[in-house]
């Protein structure tokens, strides 16, 4: 009976809460003036830096289309891009508006990219797992996505990219091609023809 009676008070006290706020509501939204912005976060430079400023782009990334071909999407990222960081936007996959359209991505969502980076015009990317445990239709349209994005990165940057390799923590990865082969080094050529520009 003492339980059911703390259980009461708890539940009581609990509803009389629950009509209690504090931050005052309206009924629609309140424009808040600028000089009302704290931290400088309407300023032109990142506040707590000596003029720090970042600046967008407008990146492709490559993901599938409804006919099963690579096409290129663009992404915002941060000006100069770095293949790292558009990797990771490739990996996001399609926007809403884009599976809706059809559009999906060969490429895990959970697949984690350790490093990546350009050397001498090969994109060298670091993964924590596989992508060998795919079909195998979808591995190479995996590989696709990567080869032909990190090449528009090159070209973004000015660099001729001739191709990836592919690594897993650390190991070279024997990568599929669309035409039945394999090879650790895998061109932009390799997968052109899966795009449909």
């Amino acid at each position: 009976m003492r339980r059911l009676r703390t259980l009461f008070a708890l539940l009581l006290g609990a509803l009389a809460l629950a009509g209690c706020t504090l931050v005052p509501t309206a009924s629609s939204p309140q424009r808040i003036g600028p000089k009302h912005v704290p931290f400088g976060l309407l300023g032109k430079t990142i506040p707590g830096t000596n003029n720090g400023r970042v600046r967008f782009i407008s990146q492709p990334v490559y993901i599938v289309d409804a006919t099963g071909h690579l096409a290129a999407v663009s992404r915002i990222v941060p000006s100069p891009p770095v293949l790292e960081s558009v990797l990771r936007q490739l990996i996001i996959g399609p926007t809403e508006i884009e599976s809706g359209g059809g559009y999906t991505s060969a490429l895990p969502k959970n697949l984690i990219i350790l490093s990546a980076s350009f050397r001498s015009g090969i994109g060298y990317i670091d993964l924590a797992s596989t992508l060998s445990k795919m079909r195998r239709s979808q591995e190479v349209l995996a590989v696709g996505q990567l080869v032909l994005t990190a090449k528009d990165v090159g070209i973004t940057l000015g660099i001729h990219v001739t191709g990836i390799e592919i690594t897993v923590a650390g190991v070279t990865q024997i990568l599929p091609l669309p035409n039945g082969h394999s090879a650790i080094f895998v061109t932009t050529g390799d997968f052109q023809r899966l795009s449909n520009s």
